[in-house]
């Protein structure tokens, strides 16, 4: 049964005494006491700010039961598991029950035995559905990962566009729609086919400061993924984001080659295999997801300390969204990227034999202008994705550009030879090739297939020696950013475009990032989990005798969540251990205290925690 008194307490009481938290964050309380009065809301608020409480408070104040629309079946049980650990009733309807199962939680919520109520969004659909929906006393209608309404959104979902039904069959009930990721035109298509005109809405900062953003040019990118697992979070918890099916399974093999437990991730594998390595990421501590972007909505795990993408991402959305997985407990996490030309002419071919009219292939375009902008800024990384989500700010101070300013230098001759080297084989010979041939023609390489074409007779054979190959690629990278290079769409040549010309005049200069070139150490094939655990991030600021403590938590805790078979941050987030080690508390007032330990964990864990505190 639910450890809450009757429906008569407050929001805040109910964050205290059941969340363990003191104090609300940011738009959280405005948004909660709104619901709570009965009005509609649209909420947008970073992963990991909280959202969840915009109405999971609501639904325990006001009388009746709080239907949550979530669009991922398999975290419904985590959500319900992380919930009954706090003293909350949940439950939830979906395909994977019984019929036995769901009439027994229909009936649940009929008879005021439940406070949150999951369903999936085709589920609403169902006339069934509607009517048990009309005998329950519905207290608030939230609709999570709402941006999955726009069209031309990276996350639609089709069954979200019946769910105006909500508003028009149930006036009555206040609705708040939540999402982490919408620019303007997004945010717009929600409020219009939701119906939530009338809503108040609620934008909060999309900054995340705990996360530090940083892009660095693709050379081995397996071995600088490796790299960057075994030199800043070995033992922690990351999500490495592919492109297709196989590179996914190629990554996270070799990841395992490597000692590091990589699990794979996609809509081609067995459901129960998803399922089964989704609940082992979930559950186990130091687990590393290798994922198409079919993995990750909805995820709740708090301790995600990185999250790598190892092809770009189409869109600015797409890319907030997914880094917007790490450190949602706001303690340091990483979001990185190896980016390099092959992702550029990639992305380009991708759009240029999508289907769709002139127009969606043109607003997948803009879209990509804007992540190639952010990839190749010489500005604070943070500054650039706040200004796309249409918020002002200044340098963040914790991003590649800002921690190592990047130096600028006049690439307009460069990209001169460049441009001069495709025109020429367009005019001369009407031919066109890839990147590859065009930087052997400018460093002279009499290749096999620069002689088959006779190339080296171009005037522009070997005018480019000053530039060294990666800095070649590089500039194909810019130009093609930039627009001044396209690909073509049937074998992915580099062809001019409208913007080359006044490159070739003279009429335009080109500014050139230097890229800061390290190679990736090879790495040793060691055991990832053995004694470089220890040197978790979440636990980066504490001290050496408190850090240990922090591990003997982290030790207590994955024993109590196997036992339990319930994730390890259900238990308790590093970020509450982390408070617990610096803070050592002597008793259960002391330990109370501490952000994260509410009523019900207070007395699940209290005296357990106590003695591994005493023990330290």
């Amino acid at each position: 049964m639910c450890v809450m008194p009757t429906r008569a307490v407050t929001p805040l009481e109910v964050l205290r005494e059941t969340f363990g938290y003191d104090d609300f964050k940011g738009d959280q309380e405005r948004v909660i006491r709104h619901v709570v009065e009965g009005g509609d809301a649209l909420v947008l608020m970073p992963t990991g700010g909280g959202k969840s409480l915009c109405y999971q408070i609501p639904a325990l104040v006001r009388p009746g039961v709080g239907v949550v629309i979530s669009p991922l079946i398999a975290l419904m049980h985590d959500q319900v598991t992380a919930l009954d650990a706090v003293g909350v009733r949940a439950g939830y309807l979906n395909s994977t029950q019984s019929l036995e199962e769901q009439r027994r939680t229909e009936q649940a919520a009929l008879d005021g035995e439940l406070d949150l109520l999951y369903l999936a969004p085709e589920r609403v659909g169902l006339a069934r559905t509607q009517d048990f929906l009309d005998r329950l006393h519905v207290s608030v209608f939230a609709i999570d990962e709402a941006h999955c309404v726009s069209q031309w959104g990276h996350d639609f979902r089709p069954d979200y566009l019946r769910l105006a039904v909500l508003g028009e069959r149930w006036p009555d009930v206040p609705r708040v729609a939540l999402t982490a990721t919408a620019t303007r035109e997004t945010r717009s298509e929600i409020v219009q086919r939701l119906g939530l005109e009338a809503a108040h809405t609620y934008v909060a900062s999309f900054d995340r400061p705990n996360i530090t953003y940083r892009i660095v040019p693709k050379l081995q990118g397996l071995d600088q993924l490796v790299d960057l697992i075994r030199t800043e979070h070995p033992g922690d918890a990351g999500i490495v984001y592919r492109l297709s099916r196989a590179s996914v399974e190629k990554t996270a093999e070799a990841l395992v080659r490597q000692g590091i437990e990589a699990l794979p991730y996609h809509a081609g594998l067995p459901s129960e295999v998803r399922a089964a390595n989704q609940a082992r990421f979930l559950r186990e501590d130091g687990v590393v997801m290798v994922a198409t972007i079919a993995f990750g909505m909805g995820i709740d795990k708090p301790d995600v300390r990185f999250v790598a993408h190892l092809d770009l991402p189409r869109s600015i959305e797409g890319y907030y969204q997914e880094t917007g997985r790490a450190g949602r407990d706001g303690l340091p996490a990483t979001a990185w990227m190896a980016y390099g030309l092959a992702d550029v002419v990639q992305q380009r071919q991708l759009i240029a034999t999508s289907e769709g009219d002139a127009a969606h292939k043109r607003r997948l375009g803009h879209h990509l202008d804007a992540m190639l902008g952010l990839c190749e800024a010489m500005s604070c990384r943070r500054q650039v994705v706040l200004e796309y989500f249409g918020e002002a700010a200044g340098p963040c101070g914790n991003c590649d550009t800002c921690l190592t300013p990047p130096e600028a230098y006049d690439g307009t001759v460069a990209a001169q030879k460049l441009l001069s080297t495709v025109v020429r084989l367009r005019r001369e010979r009407n031919q066109s090739f890839g990147a590859g041939q065009l930087i052997d023609i400018l460093l002279g390489r009499r290749t096999a297939k620069v002689d088959q074409w006779a190339h080296h007779e171009l005037s522009t054979f070997g005018i480019g020696t000053e530039l060294a190959e990666p800095q070649w690629r590089a500039v194909v990278r810019h130009l093609l950013a930039a627009g001044a290079l396209a690909v073509s769409s049937d074998h992915g040549a580099i062809t001019v475009t409208d913007d080359s010309w006044p490159v070739l005049r003279g009429e335009r200069t080109v500014q050139l990032r230097q890229d800061v070139v390290s190679r990736a150490r090879r790495p040793s094939k060691v055991d990832a989990r053995g004694a470089a655990a220890s040197r978790s991030a979440a636990a980066s600021e504490l001290s050496a005798t408190d850090r240990d403590l922090f591990e003997r938590l982290r030790a207590w805790r994955a024993e109590t969540a196997k036992a339990a078979a319930v994730p390890a941050y259900v238990v308790f987030p590093d970020a509450t251990l982390v408070s617990i080690a610096s803070r050592r508390p002597a008793s259960t007032d002391e330990l109370s205290a501490i952000s994260g330990v509410g009523a019900k964990k207070l007395e699940a864990y209290g005296d357990e925690v106590l003695l591994v505190v005493a023990g330290a």
